[in-house]
């Protein structure tokens, strides 16, 4: 890894350890002991940091990137390329600051982001995904003949550059996240905050920190949407859409169209006046158990209007419009279960896809491609047996899928039989490789 790799680390252990601290301990030890407390622990998490650095290592062998690490218990994790479906380059903020960068790859099958190597040169990490996704097989450029990686001072190799789809505006983003239930309800919780404070006359510390916790819960989501969000940029490059993004912390994700197993369209409630909507993707082979979100490349268009997203759609489901969709509604006796959304549940059978509306306040689109599915299911609850109704669910590998929702049963069970069918005739026509 680079020589500053242990600064790095270093870092954010120091974080860790001030907020392990706390506050009460400030009070009870004094300032001046704090800090040596602090130092002490900074400096053995400084230590560590660099043992890990020199005991860690990686190399290419033939169509396997091995990664040696640790010191008493030494340990080498091995990964076959083949499996192998991206390479992310990401600069958190410290990174970014010291020209550093970090790749995480991502694996079919992982229960997480695989052998993360923290941290590269720019130069260094830029070459070794190029290497990387040429010997796995997902790049157009041939395999250097050399089995070792890049020198860190050499230049990396030339980056197709694609094809632009679409650019966020910040502007947009910003009003995007104005336009949600946590901003409007952020007005209602700074007065009540400053009643109580008029109205008491003095306030404990946890009565503060637990104020100030909860006023940050409600405005965490749309900040952390715009930091992640920040300068989104969606290229086509060969088979796969590359998506670059963030402020704090860059990320250059890249998804292979032909593992696509979803696309979802979202209408929030407070977008519609402006015409905006968003779209996710539902990608086979990454990791569905990664506690952070922000790993996995979900993110289509984080907010655009509807030509915007058709021309996305169009990019990812050719020939889908998102215009001319069918869907039709359940039978009316499903109005005993859904009284006030029945009007906006309903599905259909597109030529390429199968389409399942659902929402009343905030709508939502699933479309799963044929090929895509995995299984067909049939369910029924207790309220559904009386009024002879069931569901019907088009599973896919990356999980979720789609659901058609309180179908008159006899529908179910034809639906279900065509959709089984479909999906058999889309992967015998080789419209999409298997997930």
């Amino acid at each position: 890894m680079h020589p500053l790799s242990p600064a790095l680390h270093g870092a954010k252990s120091l974080v860790v350890v001030i907020a392990g601290l706390s506050w009460s301990t400030l009070s009870r030890v004094g300032f001046g002991w704090f800090a040596v407390l602090v130092a002490v622990f900074a400096l053995g998490a400084t230590v560590l940091s660099v043992i890990s650095w020199w005991n860690t290592g990686y190399h290419v062998v033939g169509r396997e990137l091995r990664v040696h690490e640790g010191l008493l218990w030494r340990r080498t994790r091995a990964i076959p390329l083949e499996r192998l479906q991206a390479v992310e380059v990401v600069r958190p903020l410290l990174a970014q600051l010291t020209g550093l960068a970090e790749l995480r790859l991502e694996v079919v099958g992982g229960g997480k982001t695989e052998a993360p190597l923290a941290y590269l040169s720019v130069a260094e990490a830029t070459a070794l995904r190029q290497r990387l996704l040429a010997v796995a097989g997902r790049a157009p450029e041939a395999v250097p003949p050399a089995a070792g990686t890049p020198a860190a001072g050499a230049p990396p190799a030339p980056v197709p550059a694609g094809r632009r789809l679409h650019s966020v505006r910040n502007q947009d983003l910003l009003v995007s996240q104005l336009l949600t239930p946590q901003a409007f309800l952020l007005p209602f919780g700074l007065a009540f905050v400053v009643a109580q404070f008029l109205s008491e006359g003095s306030w404990s510390f946890i009565a503060v920190a637990s104020t100030l916790t909860a006023m940050a819960g409600v405005v965490l989501q749309p900040v952390r949407r715009v930091l992640d969000d920040w300068s989104f940029r969606l290229d086509r490059d060969g088979d796969a859409l590359r998506v670059r993004n963030g402020l704090l912390e860059t990320r250059m994700q890249t998804v292979p169209l032909h593992r696509v197993q979803t696309v979802g369209v979202t209408w929030p409630l407070l977008w519609r006046m402006k015409g905006w909507l968003r779209l996710r993707l539902e990608v086979a082979g990454y990791s569905a158990a990664e506690p952070d979100d922000r790993n996995r490349p979900d993110r289509l268009l984080p907010v655009g209007d509807a030509r915007t997203g058709e021309l996305v759609v169009a990019e990812v489901l050719p020939g889908v419009r998102l215009a001319a969709l069918p869907a039709t509604l359940p039978p009316r006796r499903a109005r005993w279960l859904r009284p006030l959304s029945r009007a906006r549940v309903g599905a259909g059978l597109d030529e390429q896809v199968f389409v399942a509306r659902s929402g009343l306040l905030t709508r939502r689109l699933t479309l799963v491609p044929y090929a895509r599915i995995q299984s067909v299911r049939v369910t029924q609850g207790p309220a559904q047996r009386r009024l002879r109704l069931a569901t019907v669910h088009a599973d896919t590998a990356g999980g979720s899928g789609a659901a058609a929702l309180d179908r008159d049963l006899a529908e179910a069970w034809e639906l279900a039989a065509e959709l089984t069918d479909r999906a058999h005739a889309a992967r015998r026509a080789g419209q999409g490789r298997p997930g």
